[in-house]
């Protein structure tokens, strides 16, 4: 049988850290702190980058290594680091990237903590930014500066589910010489690849759907070598990288991803299609729903619509605390992507440090409700809801 290219559900399975001696199926966790050198001049050479090998686990570790190769795999990037936290990869790719002097070009649409990054972390030192409206791209030119040195978004965005044309910021970046920063969370690389379309890297919250049992907190940039190499430095010497245990969860997670995505978007459609025929619903949106005024771009970009649902219910804010607390199956967390599926109030919980006129321009109402639909059997999510809302 000739070599051929594996299909990528069957690269992240297979792609797996050297056995050891023990011949073990499943990868080994390497809970070590640090690793042994043949001589002082292997030591050396290790350190002085001659040869390949583990030095130090906060440099890198196997069971890292292997997640990264298959997070790179997945979105077809060259190179990626793992880090501690989502919000670390956020940090990192911003903090790692940027000088003093330099302009961050934002979609107004991102998540709480990354706007706490931008408002009130790196003006600290110098750094400016404007946000721009993910529907309005003929305005987007007029915000770039002489000093825009990267841009940042999330398309779906968070939670409002507003998309961007990332074959179109892609081209935007490249022309102007500004590095394009896509965080993919909400589709995951199954459902769309950033990188492919022109983002220089792309970034996740492990967390969420590579995760998506609720269990570790993690996250990951991949992307463009040269950057990723400059990050690498980065986060060797501030020290956000990712333990071991938690790599190897994330790894063996991956193998399911695919089959998951699968059924989180079917359940997800499934749900929104019942919201819209409630009369208790003002509006639904889902990227993947005809209703949804970017339905176009969706099927363009995305290979389904995602596990994320959201709504308002008529009454706003009161009736949509009287539907969390009537919630009997859902779980009510601020968490996202796993196989329970789990009811959030985003303007009280992940949105709540902004302003009211924040939250509202980038349509977080006071009732809006945010979904994460799990992987239960769809009969039993949508009974749940519907006796919530009084049907």
């Amino acid at each position: 049988m000739t070599e051929r290219e594996q299909k990528i559900e069957t690269a992240v399975i297979r792609t797996q850290t050297p056995a050891s001696p023990h011949r073990e199926h499943s990868s080994a966790i390497y809970m070590t702190s640090s690793f042994t050198f043949e001589d002082a001049e292997h030591a050396r050479a290790l350190f002085a980058r001659e040869a390949e090998g583990q030095i130090y686990t906060r440099y890198g570790n196997p069971n890292v290594d292997e997640f990264i190769e298959k997070m790179c795999q997945l979105e077809g990037a060259p190179a990626g680091i793992a880090l501690a936290s989502g919000m670390s990869a956020v940090f990192t790719a911003l903090a790692g990237l940027l000088n003093s002097g330099d302009h961050v070009l934002a979609s107004r649409s991102v998540f709480g903590s990354t706007h706490q990054i931008l408002t009130r972390i790196l003006p600290r030192w110098g750094i400016d930014h404007t946000y721009v409206e993910a529907g309005q791209p003929e305005t987007w030119a007029t915000a770039v500066r002489p000093t825009t040195r990267l841009c940042i978004v999330e398309t779906p965005s968070n939670p409002a589910l507003d998309l961007i044309d990332l074959a179109w910021l892609g081209e935007f970046c490249r022309t102007r010489d500004i590095v394009l920063v896509v965080d993919n969370v909400f589709a995951t690389p199954v459902l769309q690849r950033p990188f492919a379309l022109g983002a220089h890297l792309v970034m996740h919250s492990a967390t969420k759907y590579i995760d998506g049992q609720g269990r570790a907190i993690g996250g990951v940039l991949v992307g463009d070598r040269r950057l990723i190499d400059e990050l690498a430095v980065f986060m060797r010497h501030t020290g956000p990288s990712l333990s071991p245990f938690n790599a190897w969860l994330f790894s063996k997670s991956l193998e399911t991803l695919p089959l998951r995505m699968e059924r989180h978007c079917a359940n997800a459609l499934k749900l929104a299609e019942f919201l819209e025929s409630q009369p208790q619903v003002a509006w639904v949106k889902y990227p993947y729903l005809p209703s949804h005024p970017q339905f176009a771009l969706a099927q363009r970009q995305m290979t389904a619509g995602g596990g994320i649902v959201t709504f308002e219910i008529t009454g706003g804010l009161e009736q949509g605390r009287r539907f969390l607390d009537a919630l009997q199956l859902c779980s009510l967390t601020a968490n996202l992507g796993d196989t329970r599926t789990i009811a959030t109030h985003p303007a009280s919980t992940t949105h709540s440090s902004l302003s009211e006129a924040e939250r509202r321009a980038v349509g977080i109402t006071p009732g809006l409700i945010r979904i994460s639909v799990g992987l239960e059997h769809p009969d039993d999510v949508l009974a749940d809801v519907g006796q919530a809302l009084g049907d």
